[in-house]
């Protein structure tokens, strides 16, 4: 009898060649490692010359703390930094904002001017590290104080790398830290693009993000689908404003989740690499390699996690992990098992850490390309990957591309009623969580968690009220109009945003700034 997988598709006890059909060709789906189109991986070595990078997501509380948590980190292996921002950070507030209350350092660091940045990155060598930050609709601001910082350290701005994840659509289909309505939002993220072209040119400009979208309940089939529907707007926009495709699509990058279902996940992440470069070069006319490959970051599914018996976890994040690598991921955060009950503790970090040592250094998956290529089960799975989100993409389309259909409620409706499947087979027994709704224990063991200290709000709104006293208001408020009227006209807004920044504005000023401008989103009633 056959299973299903997680995008609803079947799944045969026994696959043959016959799976395929007569007419599939190898040449055609397949082709060779680092070649059109692709499946087989976006290099012709991967992981054989060195393993993907090990980022490893953290930040929490203020600047001082997450600054020892990085350089614990870096200390224990870690390839990239992944920088977390608390709420207030995300949503452009400053940490004294009434709005701010109670979640100051609370899931990431606390990031409200140049000053906290300064401390974020001291010690720690900009021209040496590649850092990933997942900040959205402030991504320019971000991308600014650590241009700042990496100037501060004598760092030319043509040696920073990294990635600002600067996805705002999938804020509107899934996660809700949007600031301004979507035209403005794209408008900024063009901006972005033709910034960091001639500024800050070995930058990745965006993460497209699935992830997010996966843990709202999307199934593989529709993470994939709606991730690559929201880069095909991004790339009308960049082209739409006057940019030529191969200046910038080089520069971006995708963000998707790995869950503990290793087949389908290894076929989603082919499917993707296939649809992306066959739509850059067809749709958009794409003449370098580089723009049609599709390059990703990987988190393990902290969705999976349990808070009943953790140590589990580190078994789910194992296995989410060797998907992620036989799958062909760049870069690979592990998700600690204590994720589901508080902050990581050192501890529990490390040993995240030493999870993708273990998979890149003691297992043999580093010592072939794509393992998996040829198996019967994997490719049709792939091509049955490919046909589902295709179908769903030409849904999005037929409304119009991606805004249109946010607009329309349409991904997050499909999202929802994927995690109410989820949510009913996990509740009647038929979707198995160990731990959970079998194989529970009569009694959970005690686990203490690591805390955030409430008092770092305090600190934070008194740091504020310091820089306020002691900085240049008239430098501010002038740099402040400067923005203002960037934005009201067509000029790029991060010039004049660099320079607020730079005069000490804070984060809340400038985003506050822009809100005047261009309004904040307000979501309509899907359906």
């Amino acid at each position: 009898m056959a299973r299903e997988s997680e995008s609803g598709l079947p799944i045969e006890p026994v696959y043959g060649p016959e799976a395929l059909g007569d007419d599939w060709d190898p040449a055609e789906k397949l082709g060779e490692p680092g070649t059109y189109p692709f499946t087989r991986g976006v290099y012709p070595s991967m992981y054989t010359g060195r393993p993907w990078t090990m980022r490893q997501y953290a930040g929490f509380g203020t600047a001082v703390e997450s600054n020892a948590r990085y350089k614990q980190l870096i200390a224990n292996g870690t390839m990239g930094l992944s920088v977390a921002f608390d709420l207030p950070t995300q949503m452009g507030h400053d940490s004294d904002a009434p709005i701010a209350s109670g979640e100051v350092g609370k899931v990431g660091v606390a990031i409200d001017s140049i000053d906290d940045m300064r401390i974020l990155f001291g010690g720690i060598p900009l021209d040496k590290v590649s850092t990933s930050m997942t900040i959205n609709a402030p991504g320019a601001l971000l991308l600014l104080l650590y241009q700042l910082v990496g100037e501060e350290q004598g760092v030319a701005a043509d040696q920073l790398t990294g990635t600002i994840q600067n996805d705002v659509l999938k804020e509107y289909i899934a996660r809700g830290t949007y600031i301004f309505p979507p035209k403005p939002s794209l408008r900024l993220i063009a901006d972005i693009f033709k910034y960091c072209k001639a500024e800050i040119p070995k930058w990745n400009t965006i993460s497209i993000s699935g992830y997010h979208m996966a843990e709202a309940g999307a199934s593989p089939a529709q993470e994939i689908a709606f991730t690559l529907a929201d880069g095909i707007e991004y790339v009308r926009t960049a082209v739409a404003a006057g940019m030529d495709v191969d200046a910038f699509a080089p520069r971006l990058s995708f963000f998707f989740v790995s869950r503990t279902t290793i087949l389908e996940e290894v076929a989603k992440f082919r499917a993707a690499r296939r649809i992306w470069a066959k739509v850059m070069r067809e749709e958009f006319g794409a003449k370098n390699p580089k723009s049609l490959m599709l390059r990703f970051h990987t988190q393990t599914a902290g969705v999976q996690l349990t808070a009943q018996q953790p140590e589990v976890n580190l078994v789910r994040v194992a296995v989410q992990g060797l998907a992620a690598v036989l799958g062909g991921t760049q870069s690979l955060h592990t998700n600690s098992f204590d994720e589901a009950i508080a902050l990581p503790t050192d501890k529990s970090a490390r040993l995240a850490l030493r999870t993708q040592q273990v998979l890149a250094y003691e297992t043999d998956v580093t010592a072939t390309v794509d393992p998996f290529a040829g198996s019967y089960v994997v490719e049709k799975m792939t091509d049955d990957v490919e046909a589902a989100a295709l179908d769903l993409m030409a849904r999005v389309e037929d409304l119009g591309g991606a805004v249109s259909a946010i607009e329309h409620g349409f991904q997050k409706n499909e999202i929802e009623r994927s995690a109410y499947r989820i949510a009913q087979e996990t509740d009647s027994g038929e979707r198995v969580v160990v731990g959970v709704n079998r194989f529970q224990l009569e009694e959970e063991e005690p686990y203490e968690p690591l805390r955030v200290d409430p008092a770092i709000e305090a600190q934070q709104a008194e740091r504020l009220a310091k820089l306020r006293a002691e900085r240049d208001q008239r430098a501010v408020d002038a740099a402040l109009a400067a923005l203002r009227d960037a934005a009201r006209g067509d000029a790029n807004v991060l010039y004049p945003m660099k320079d607020a920044l730079k005069a000490r504005a804070t984060v809340g000023e400038v985003c506050d700034a822009l809100r005047e401008v261009w309004g904040t989103y307000v979501p309509t009633d899907a359906f």
